[in-house]
């Protein structure tokens, strides 16, 4: 059998067995993922995307033979409705208008699930790459700032510039009283002492 992502016949056996074993002791897959990466010294991600290539790779004799009688099998995709699709996109765009990074978006979106999460952030890459002025229109409806995370950014800044304005000012108007009331007191103070002096003498 041919490597996939870098994998021998011997490893594609391993992990076969690994998941069944798992499986039938009710393990879930992302935690066999994770457990099996942690054994192989390989990704968690790798070991994830290397066990969906080989569930699709059919028409190969040595793979079918390797999957024979395990029962294990590729679901079939459900394809993202444009709708869906826009749901998704803007949530994450509004994490991401937050300092959230799209991975931790897209777990915070599916839940956990490894294989929603992978969906979620080869979609949301896809018309990234594809599709820029859907992100910006999608942008525009959430309300954030036009010109991608330049423009996000730069109303935070401008945010956060009229904020310190009106700090500054509201300062510059205290300074000016307290100055007002320290001359007062100066100019009381001094008269005080010239009333004291003409007293003495």
């Amino acid at each position: 059998m041919n490597k996939i992502n870098g994998y021998t016949e011997d490893e594609a056996k391993s992990l076969v067995q690994y998941i069944c074993d798992g499986k039938n002791a009710g393990k879930t897959l992302s935690g066999m993922f994770e457990s099996y990466a942690k054994k192989t010294g390989r990704a968690k991600g790798s070991v994830r995307n290397y066990y969906y290539a080989l569930l699709r790779s059919g028409g190969d004799k040595r793979v079918e033979s390797l999957l024979n009688g395990t029962g294990l099998k590729a679901e079939k995709i459900l394809q993202f409705s444009e709708d869906e699709t826009d749901i998704m996109l803007k949530a994450i765009l509004t994490q991401k208008s937050r300092g959230v990074s799209v991975r931790k978006a897209v777990l915070n979106l599916s839940g956990g699930d490894d294989k929603l999460m992978l969906r979620y952030q080869n979609k949301y890459r896809n018309i990234l790459a594809k599709q820029p002025e859907r992100i910006e229109r999608l942008m525009r409806e959430c309300g954030l700032a036009e010109g991608g995370e330049d423009g996000a950014r730069k109303k935070i800044e401008d945010e956060i510039n009229v904020l310190y304005d009106k700090l500054a000012s509201g300062l510059k108007e205290e300074n000016k009283r307290l100055t007002a009331v320290i001359k007062k007191l100066t100019d009381e103070n001094s008269l005080l002492k010239l009333q004291i002096k003409n007293y003495c003498e």
